[in-house]
């Protein structure tokens, strides 16, 4: 029988060959890199990086850690399943009751007026079909077309960044992260307040997650709302999706693990004192959970393991994932009861990893 001490040895041996500072030497450091020029450059701040790092959770108890789980690193597209909580907490405060509704009703002004841009649901934003046309703090969405991502779809026809021709919203899947960040800002607008403070009081706090985690936006990209609680105008930032060109969320994998229990769990967060406290409705989390009819690999900003293609076949069918650049990477598995989170194993090697966990586990 493997041991767990397999599986993370076998995690530590596998790092990701990115640099551990990526100031003077981005040359194996972030995925801008792969943009057409002039988008391949960073907007936003980053910084150094721990070694490769995580834990392994089943019913609650910490069976393993390894490098240091308490570091606040970036966590890249992570950040995008935070997005959909997010929506998930707007969806259960009346905010957005219906998330097939357009997004124009409810924040207009922002780029969803066009003829093309007009339909676009939310629910297409958070499961990547939306199609959305246009730029967002300066970056065009063109830039992400013909994007392929090793864990979905089948392999792009296309040069990254060239014109694809747009289809019909919701009619079509792409890993988009500008659309991620126009649905950030339409999300920013819907509050009235600024996510990170949303996020850190109906989540982070609640959870008893540590105070060191941040989610930064790029360095231009400001802009004024009307605070729903004063109605004043307040100019704030809008935050990305993701880490593809700086900025995001640094995070411990403690606290993601937190984040990821709490989903396993339902929405629901057992305090010290013992009592259940609801964070997101059990039917948001089931719909994030909810395969897209045309990329059944991906529900909400969620990966799934229940399609023609599992993203892992290690894992359980039942699976979800929180998944980043960088190899970060969140598993929840409800037949096992199991979280995993791995920071910094190279993609290619965390579907062995899972098999070793497995082994060691069952």
């Amino acid at each position: 029988m493997k041991s767990l001490q397999d599986a993370i040895d076998f995690a530590i041996a596998h790092e990701i060959n990115w640099a551990r500072d990526p100031v003077g030497d981005s040359a194996h450091w972030g995925i801008h890199l792969n943009d057409p020029a002039p988008w391949n450059v960073l907007r936003g701040p980053v910084h150094a990086r721990g070694p490769a790092s995580g834990l392994i959770l089943q019913g609650g108890r910490t069976l393993a850690e390894w490098g240091e789980p308490d570091r606040a690193d970036l966590t890249f597209s992570i950040a995008k399943t935070y997005l959909a909580l997010l929506a998930g907490i707007a969806h259960d405060r009346g905010l957005m009751p219906d998330p097939n509704e357009p997004v124009r009703l409810r924040v207009p002004g922002i780029g969803f007026e066009s003829a093309h841009n007009a339909p676009i649901t939310w629910l297409q934003l958070l499961q990547q079909t939306s199609e959305w046309e246009g730029f967002c703090f300066g970056l065009p969405e063109q830039v992400d077309r013909y994007r392929t991502v090793i864990y979905g779809g089948e392999p792009a026809q296309g040069a990254k960044g060239d014109a694809r021709p747009l289809r019909t919203p919701g009619s079509f899947w792409e890993y988009n992260d500008v659309r991620i960040n126009q649905l950030s800002l339409a999300l920013l607008h819907l509050f009235g307040e600024p996510l990170p403070e949303v996020f850190d009081a109906a989540v982070m706090k609640p959870l008893g997650c540590t105070s060191d985690w941040r989610w930064v936006g790029y360095d231009d990209a400001w802009t004024e709302i009307t605070d729903r609680r004063t109605g004043a105008r307040r100019r704030v930032q809008s935050v990305p999706g993701g880490t593809h060109w700086g900025g995001g969320v640094s995070i411990s994998a403690r606290d993601q693990a937190r984040i990821a229990r709490m989903m396993l769990a339902g929405g629901q967060h057992m305090n010290a004192a013992g009592q259940a406290v609801r964070i997101v409705s059990e039917a948001w989390i089931r719909l994030m959970q909810t395969p897209c009819p045309i990329a059944p690999f991906y529900g909400l900003l969620t990966w799934l393991n229940d399609g023609p293609k599992q993203v892992y076949p290690a894992a359980s069918r039942r699976s979800s994932f929180m998944i980043g650049a960088g190899g970060q990477c969140a598993w929840m598995d409800p037949e096992r009861d199991l979280v995993v989170v791995s920071r910094w194993l190279t993609p290619e090697h965390t579907n062995e990893f899972f098999r070793r966990v497995v082994l060691a586990l069952d």
